[in-house]
């Protein structure tokens, strides 16, 4: 019987855990905005661990804007002290070099969102959704 998940996997998603919680607790740095860790892909000689991250905010934000870019770089320079710290938390004797990378997932899922609207209009997907029970006839 094949294993559900690979020690990869799982320590993708420990590290995914353990980061979240090291951004928002160590890293004190006015320059990282909200961080949002989204995904992570360790490769498979555990070399190397590629974070990808969105940052919450009420603007659009791509790879070339400056918050973004202001937010990798400090991530970046703080990757040697997070990778530090996640070996003594996760007691792993070979622990990944930390690579972090703007996550473009939530623009294009704006987008598509917003061509799917344009496409289709603004009705609403079920008929008589946007009446009120009260404004329901009774059926007989």
């Amino acid at each position: 019987m094949p294993k559900e998940f690979s020690r990869i996997d799982r320590i993708g998603d420990q590290i995914q855990r353990e980061l979240a919680q090291m951004i928002q607790r160590d890293i004190k740095d006015p320059r990282v905005g909200m961080v949002t860790i989204n995904a992570v892909k360790v490769s498979r000689d555990m070399g190397y661990a590629d974070i990808y991250v969105s940052l919450l905010t009420t603007e659009e934000l791509t790879a070339e804007s400056e918050p973004v870019k202001e937010s990798l770089a400090v991530l970046n320079k703080a990757s040697g002290f997070l990778r530090g710290q996640i070996g003594r938390a996760m007691k792993l004797r070979m622990v990944p070099h930390l690579r972090f990378h703007f996550d473009t997932l939530l623009g294009k899922s704006r987008h598509m969102d917003a061509l799917i609207n344009q496409a289709v209009g603004k009705t609403s997907a079920v008929i008589g959704d946007d009446k009120t029970p009260s404004d329901a006839e009774p059926e007989d």
